[in-house]
């Protein structure tokens, strides 16, 4: 019986990079703005300087969006991407 143990290195290191490549790009992907404070005429309250995803196209990248963490708050999202 012939064992292959030459190629489980090469394997192996073909699917690490590819990995860390696709997990490299998904990331590269949540870019964040700085949403400055304001004062609410409305109200007379002041609205806290807050982090939002850039935006984009997609609902699928939001920080509310469910399924998506925001690193800021802690929170995770609760809104379907395709009805809001």
């Amino acid at each position: 019986m012939k064992t292959h143990y030459k190629l489980f290195p090469p394997v192996l290191a073909a699917a690490v990079l590819f990995v860390s490549l696709f997990s490299f790009s998904v990331f590269a992907e949540a870019k964040t703005v700085r949403v400055s404070g304001y004062y609410k005429p409305s109200t007379g309250t002041y609205v806290m300087p807050s982090y939002k995803t850039s935006p984009n196209k997609t609902k699928l990248d939001n920080y509310s969006t469910k399924g998506n963490y925001n690193p800021y708050t802690g929170k995770t999202g609760t809104k379907n991407p395709y009805k809001y």
